[in-house]
C-alpha cells in the first residue's frame, strides 16, 4: 500500500487580493496620518521589505511623493536568539533623513506571536526616537504572546497552532500567494 499523497496548502489570499489590501492599508497609513509627510516605513525581512516597498508604491501613486522605506534586521534583538537555529543576518537600510520625529510604520508579512515585533521595537530604540510606531501586516493569525496589536491589517486568518501560514511575493517566490496548511503539509 502506498502512501496517501500530502494535499497542497490552500490559497487563502491570491495575488489580486494581496494587491487590494496592500492598497487598502496604503490608504489608511494616508488617513491616519493626515498624509505622508511624516511616515518612514520600515520592512522586516524579508518578506516585510517587500510589502514595505509595494506599500510605498502605492502611497506616491496617491500623494505625488515618495515615502522613505527602508528594512529592520531584528535577528540580533530576538528573545529566542539560542533556541532556534541561527539564522543568517539581514540588511538594515534606514532611509537618508533617519526616524528621529517620525512616524514609523514598521512592516511585515504575518503577525503571530508578536516576538518580532517587540524585538523590531528594541531595535528602533537603539537606532532613534520616532514621534510614533505604528505596525502593518498582511495577515494576523492570532496567538498572541505579547500585548501587541496591528494598525494595519490586510486578512485577519484566525489559525490553529498546527498551521502554518507562509506568504509567497513575487519579489522572492515568483508569485504572489498567501497559503495555509497544517504542519505536516495537509490542506486546511
Amino acid at each position: 500500500m502506498s502512501p496517501a499523497p500530502v494535499p497542497v496548502p490552500r490559497t487563502v489570499l491570491d495575488a489580486s487580493d494581496i494587491s487590494r489590501a496592500l492598497t487598502r492599508i496604503a490608504h489608511e497609513i494616508l488617513e491616519r496620518n493626515r498624509g505622508a509627510d511624516p511616515v518612514v516605513l520600515l520592512g522586516i525581512p524579508t518578506r516585510g521589505v517587500g510589502l514595505a516597498t509595494r506599500i510605498s508604491e502605492r502611497i506616491a501613486a496617491v500623494e505625488g511623493q515618495s515615502v522613505p522605506t527602508g528594512s529592520l534586521d531584528v535577528t540580533m534583538y530576538r528573545d529566542d536568539i539560542g533556541l532556534k537555529p541561527a539564522r543568517a543576518l539581514e540588511h538594515t537600510d534606514i532611509p537618508p533623513g533617519g526616524i528621529d520625529g517620525k512616524v514609523v510604520v514598521l512592516v511585515d508579512d504575518v503577525l503571530f506571536s508578536g516576538r518580532t515585533i517587540r524585538a523590531a521595537l528594541d531595535a528602533i530604540g537603539d537606532i532613534g526616537r520616532p514621534k510614533a510606531v505604528q505596525l502593518a501586516v498582511l495577515v494576523d493569525r492570532g496567538h498572541r504572546e505579547l500585548p501587541i496589536r496591528a494598525d494595519y491589517v490586510g486578512k485577519n486568518l484566525p489559525t490553529s497552532l498546527v498551521e502554518r501560514v507562509t506568504v509567497h511575493l513575487t519579489e522572492y517566490d515568483g508569485t504572489d500567494a498567501v497559503l495555509i496548511a497544517d504542519k505536516t503539509g495537509a490542506a486546511v
